[in-house]
């Protein structure tokens, strides 16, 4: 609550400044006057799948949408936008709506729209031409609600800003993604292998909808990402070139303005870089306003490097005489030895944890596969395998992953989860098939290779599994509770407890809820037991260790 207080003051002393950058952020739009901007009829063929030429959008078996795209960037915007508009209005209404329960007065609303248009008043000026012209060409097919938000041009902008506003402003670190790569002796055919969990929560329902896009740009590489519906930036995705991109986000100061979202930078990489060093140029020519790892594989280089970018440092971190590369949450470059945020970031959050773990678990694999990378992927457990409790962000698998998607760049080869998180079956996709003789050939079946996909986990048939989706449900509902004061019963409370013994957080929120009725012995008990857990960060255990001296004394 301290931050909304400090965020909400600080917006009411935005909103007297009558700043002419906001006018021209408010009223500017790219200038799309030389592009082509006929495209093709939508036809839906069923509910399920829908074409325009040789553009499709098309629902698997697994419930992922594949879409297919090409054109100049005006094009690819208006046909994006023409194919997936049910899907992109429903997740404006996820994000808007998860908004308005977050800042449910009107007046704070009010507040922070004049916020978000003082904030991204220059972001305009560090996107370029050809990606806002694509942000355009989408926008045209935006919801007509949300209009008090911003003009449906403004909106898509300011989402794609909202991974670096979020994880930044309130450091909600919602993208605690887990990267790594290996390749030589460590991997059974000798070449690139990598693996990455996009940990990014934003609600059970933002995760449903997930499109797999396949872009064939009129200049540039083809590429192809893993997104959602209204997002053309990239978060994890592979060109035609073999090379990857992810993005892990590192520990940042809360920015003054926004500059280039990290989707808009690793869009460009993957759209214009075929090695690492071309990745490189194109990641240091663009201002940022946050912290983050961006993760580049490259079959070229068969290796991977990493990038870390932040608004006033820079590094690349490689490894010599090794055939692995592992990324967290922090920054392991020269750039950032000495950099005390970083060096926090690493003594107090899960990071690290999580970085050994993955040390621990390709350590085990002599010689590894993508069937091995998923096993990692997958991994609920804690170093030396401790149960620490489902949904613990040490663990790799922390049951909230948007995606799990596994590369092999040499062969074009990627890997993508279905849900639920990355338990479900992994989806095969090769990009030279896909991106070959697509002229007048629209899919009406699956892009994938089903004889290539990798089995579900059987974790989600397990009652371990139905225990923790119950847990989710229970844990929210105890929380609002404890908010507002209510009374919860006992019966509640141990259920909470049963259905994830291991985990450190329905102890605490037990002794919370005891703490704040005055049942003194039982809260210090139920802290006790939770300090007996693995505790997900260095504040937490402090803070339940503040509440048992205060019941001491």
């Amino acid at each position: 609550m301290k931050y909304l207080e400090r965020f909400f003051a600080f917006t009411l002393l935005i909103i007297f400044l009558n700043s002419c950058g906001v006018s021209k952020f408010l009223y500017n739009r790219p200038d799309v006057s030389s592009y082509d901007a006929t495209i093709p009829q939508k036809i839906k063929i069923n509910d399920s799948t829908f074409v325009a030429g040789n553009n499709f959008l098309s629902k698997n078996k697994q419930g992922q949408w594949e879409l297919y795209v090409e054109g100049n960037p005006l094009q690819i915007g208006k046909i994006t936008g023409s194919l997936t508009q049910d899907l992109m209005q429903k997740q404006e209404a996820i994000f808007f709506n998860k908004v308005e329960d977050l800042v449910p007065s009107k007046a704070q609303q009010y507040l922070l729209r004049k916020f978000l248009a003082y904030y991204n008043r220059k972001m305009h000026l560090h996107i370029p031409e050809e990606y806002k012209a694509e942000i355009y060409g989408l926008s045209q097919y935006s919801s007509s609600s949300f209009g008090e938000i911003g003009e449906p041009y403004l909106r898509l902008l300011y989402l794609h800003g909202a991974h670096d506003i979020g994880h930044a402003l309130k450091d909600l670190m919602l993208v605690g993604c887990s990267s790594f790569a290996v390749w030589g002796d460590k991997t059974l055919d000798g070449e690139l292998l990598i693996g990455r969990n996009f940990d990014f929560y934003a609600g059970d329902d933002f995760a449903k909808e997930k499109i797999i896009a396949f872009v064939n740009p009129s200049e540039g590489h083809k590429f192809m990402s893993v997104t959602w519906g209204g997002m053309m930036g990239v978060v994890s995705g592979m060109n035609d070139q073999g090379l990857t991109v992810t993005i892990n986000a590192g520990k940042s100061e809360i920015p003054l303005v926004a500059k280039t979202p990290i989707s808009i930078v690793t869009r460009e990489i993957l759209q214009y870089a075929s090695t690492i060093e071309e990745a490189v140029a194109i990641a240091k020519k663009r201002e940022v306003f946050v912290s983050e790892a961006i993760f580049v594989g490259s079959a070229k280089d068969k290796k991977a490097a990493i990038i870390e970018v932040a608004p006033d440092n820079f590094g690349v971190y490689e490894v010599e005489n090794m055939d692995e590369l592992i990324c967290s949450n922090h920054f392991q470059s020269e750039a950032y030895k000495n950099d005390e945020r970083n060096l926090k970031w690493i003594a107090e959050s899960h990071s690290m944890y999580r970085f050994e773990r993955m040390e621990e678990l390709i350590s085990e694999d002599t010689k590894m596969n993508a069937l091995d990378a998923v096993a990692i992927l997958r991994n609920k457990g804690g170093l030396n395998n401790k149960e620490i409790g489902f949904g613990n962000e040490k663990a790799l698998n922390q049951l909230l992953a948007h995606h799990g998607i596994i590369f092999r760049p040499e062969s074009k080869e990627v890997w993508v989860s279905s849900n639920p998180y990355q338990l479900g079956e992994f989806i095969s996709y090769n990009l030279d098939d896909i991106f070959r003789n697509r002229e007048g050939n629209p899919a009406k079946t699956s892009l994938s290779n089903p004889k290539r996909n990798i089995p579900e986990d059987p974790f989600v048939h397990s009652k371990e599994y139905k225990d923790y989706e119950e847990y989710r449900i229970l844990e929210r509902e105890v929380e609002t509770a404890i908010e507002s004061g209510e009374t919860i019963s006992t019966e509640k409370l141990s259920a909470l407890q049963q259905k994830n013994s291991e985990y450190w957080k329905p102890y605490y929120l037990t002794g919370k809820y005891y703490f704040e009725k005055k049942y003194d012995a039982a809260a210090k008990k139920a802290f006790e037991t939770a300090l007996s857990k693995e505790i997900t960060t260095v504040p937490d255990k402090e803070q339940i260790e503040n509440y048992i001296h205060k019941l001491r004394k």
